[in-house]
């Protein structure tokens, strides 16, 4: 700040001075003032009829004039779901065999199954569907536990190993670290390398053939191509749920699988998990 004396003028200023220069106290404008006090009456306005403040409970004041955005957004939900009740009605009876038939049908099961998929599935099986490790891909022709429409609306309704549900789909594979000494894992796992026509242990793989017989053949056939009763996996393919190396087949073998899928019977309407069906049916991979 300056010490040279300010200028001689009869206007107030705020008492600041800076190298001569002074800053004058001059009012607002009438019409900024104004402006400006209209719009706090306007926001305490605004907080007194409508939701504002939040309160403890997790809610908000509901205002005077009663508005939520929630009842409009129940409200759209509702339009819509009176406006497709007719062929909602009909996708939750029909034949899923016929559903495929019948282009509105085909037409409202790809739009709304696409929707509950990207909604409910796609966190485990892919945005496109491909899967993960531990989340199959459903693109493919290789299917745990079948892949026409009828049984993957089975496996969507009741789930995989979802203990909720008595009609789930369940198998358990042993552990069979539990069973079988280290070596005669490590048999095993040649074996299946082999069958998977991968590069093995010719020797190993010899003597871990009638551990496969004695253990797995109960579950993954005499060839290993598997058995969809019991969800079973093939063997034989390069189509591999959690990994088919040596590493991941020594794993799984040792300590089992025991994936869990929901049963989304009694969550998603019976219209919703037949559109769903659908869609994932005509992505490419169903039967």
């Amino acid at each position: 700040m300056s010490n040279q004396e300010p200028n001689n003028h009869d206007r107030p200023t705020t008492g600041h001075v800076w190298d001569g220069i002074e800053e004058f106290d001059n009012p607002l404008p009438r019409w900024w003032l104004w402006t400006f006090y209209a719009t706090i009456v306007w926001g305490i306005a605004f907080t007194v009829a409508y939701p504002a403040w939040p309160l403890l409970n997790g809610t908000a004041t509901p205002g005077l004039l009663g508005y939520s955005s929630r009842a409009d957004v129940a409200a759209d939900i509702q339009k819509f779901k009176d406006a497709n009740s007719a062929v909602d009605g009909k996708m939750a009876s029909v034949e899923l065999s016929e559903i495929a038939g019948d282009a509105d049908l085909m037409n409202y099961a790809r739009n709304g199954g696409g929707a509950v998929f990207k909604t409910w599935c796609a966190q485990c099986h892919g945005a496109g569907a491909g899967g993960f490790a531990g989340y199959p891909n459903l693109l493919d022709n290789d299917w745990l536990w079948g892949g026409s429409i009828e049984e993957i609306h089975t496996t969507i309704s009741h789930g995989i190993r979802e203990a909720a549900d008595d009609d789930t789909r369940y198998s358990e594979m042993p552990k069979f670290g539990e069973i079988l000494e280290e070596a005669e894992i490590g048999q095993l796992v040649q074996y299946v390398l082999a069958l998977s026509g991968q590069e093995h242990d010719a020797s190993a793989a010899t003597d871990g053939q009638v551990l496969f017989v004695d253990n797995c053949e109960s579950c993954h056939a005499v060839d290993g191509t598997g058995d969809r009763e019991q969800g079973a996996p093939n063997l034989t393919d390069a189509i591999w749920l959690y990994g088919g190396d040596a590493a991941t087949l020594t794993a799984t073998i040792t300590n089992a699988r025991f994936g869990v899928m929901p049963a989304w019977a009694g969550r998603l309407s019976e219209s919703q998990i037949r559109q769903v069906a659908t869609y994932v049916h005509q992505l490419g991979g169903g039967e």
